[in-house]
């Protein structure tokens, strides 16, 4: 029987990662309005504003709201005793296994918009690859990292 990993990140990281698309929102914007000018000072066709302005209507829509609840719903991590298992994806939801054997360290990083909704992403490094666990409650992700440190070390020793 498979196991889906069953815990979730912090509910505050719709809230950060929405931020993060008013911002991306914000760039686009600002391309879409030089686009717009262009096309007043050239006389290019009306429809072409239409069709800015509904392009940035769907691009808000899309990265503002939809795509950082879908994501959050997506987003699963377990930390059992030999491995870490991380569930993310959007349209295409990816599922990893890291061994705690291959766990090299662990860090914890705070952003301004994270520090400021009290949330920290957990990374785990391996020798090839950094795996990381987002928006997570300060104190858990402190928890975790420690936790997640002193299981590395002992499937290091048991080796």
């Amino acid at each position: 029987m498979i196991f889906l990993p069953e815990k979730r990140i912090s509910e505050r990281a719709l809230t950060v990662w929405r931020i993060s698309g008013c911002i991306n929102f914000l760039i686009v914007f600002l391309i879409a309005g030089g686009f717009i000018a262009l096309s007043i000072i050239f006389k290019w066709p009306v429809w072409i504003i239409g069709a800015i302005l509904v392009f940035l209507l769907i691009y808000g829509f899309l990265f503002i709201y939809l795509f950082p609840l879908m994501r959050w719903k997506r987003w699963r991590y377990e930390v059992r005793e030999q491995e870490i298992e991380l569930q993310h994806g959007v349209f295409i939801v990816k599922r990893t296994l890291v061994p705690m054997i291959r766990v090299q360290h662990v860090d914890t990083q705070q952003g301004p918009i994270l520090r400021k909704y009290e949330l920290a992403t957990v990374t785990v490094s391996t020798a090839a690859t950094i795996h990381e666990i987002p928006a997570l409650q300060l104190e858990e992700a402190e928890e975790l990292r420690v936790f997640i440190s002193r299981l590395a070390r002992v499937a290091d020793e048991d080796v």
